[in-house]
């Protein structure tokens, strides 16, 4: 079976998948850009933000972060094993990479509850908006690309598709990256 002519001519040298994946991170870019610069706008404008920002959790946000960097390590290390040709154990690393996404989400989930419970709610007050916004967005980037990674997983664990690993990897350092700069923002300037 042959593959598509689409996904083995470099136009421009760069595989096609790749190029695909740095035209999504460069709309996303843009998505992420506006929201963190219309949120840097109004906190300037609005001395109070600081006491709101003052209720959130800088160790949940803290572990958050170390639960992220650590996924975006195994997603290195499983882009080494797919170079190396070992879908196996590619897999196995994207599943990882997976599992350190869903305990975001899980941590991410109990700080909400909490959160909402105390009356920190979307509309309480232009802070919160912003924060269940921003880090609402930043959380289907990340369950998104676990249901990817999932799917990439199990062509890897087939020894078939390999190059993909890369893709997803790329995509899974651009999340972690937007979630660099939202702890700082949302979670440390108090």
């Amino acid at each position: 079976m042959t593959k598509p002519i689409a996904t083995t001519r470099e136009a421009s040298g760069t595989p096609t998948g790749r190029l695909a994946v740095w035209w999504v991170i460069a709309s996303e870019i843009v998505i992420f850009g506006g929201l963190l610069a219309g949120y840097l706008m109004h906190r300037l404008g609005h001395p109070e933000w600081v006491a709101h920002a003052a209720n959130t959790n800088v160790w949940i946000g803290a572990f958050n972060t170390f639960v992220l960097l650590t996924s975006s390590l195994s997603a290195v290390l499983a882009h080494a094993a797919a170079e190396k040709g070992n879908g196996p154990k590619a897999a196995n690393l994207l599943l990882a990479t997976t599992f350190g996404g869903l305990i975001f989400v899980i941590v991410k989930s109990y700080e909400w509850t909490y959160e909402i419970s105390h009356g920190m709610t979307i509309t309480a007050n232009g802070f919160w908006a912003f924060y269940y916004v921003a880090a609402g967005l930043h959380a289907l980037h990340v369950v998104a690309g676990m249901v990817i990674m999932i799917i990439i997983s199990v062509a890897a664990r087939k020894g078939r598709e390999l190059q993909r690993v890369e893709l997803i990897g790329i995509y899974w350092h651009f999340v972690d990256l937007v979630w660099i700069f939202l702890f700082p923002l949302l979670y440390i300037a108090k």
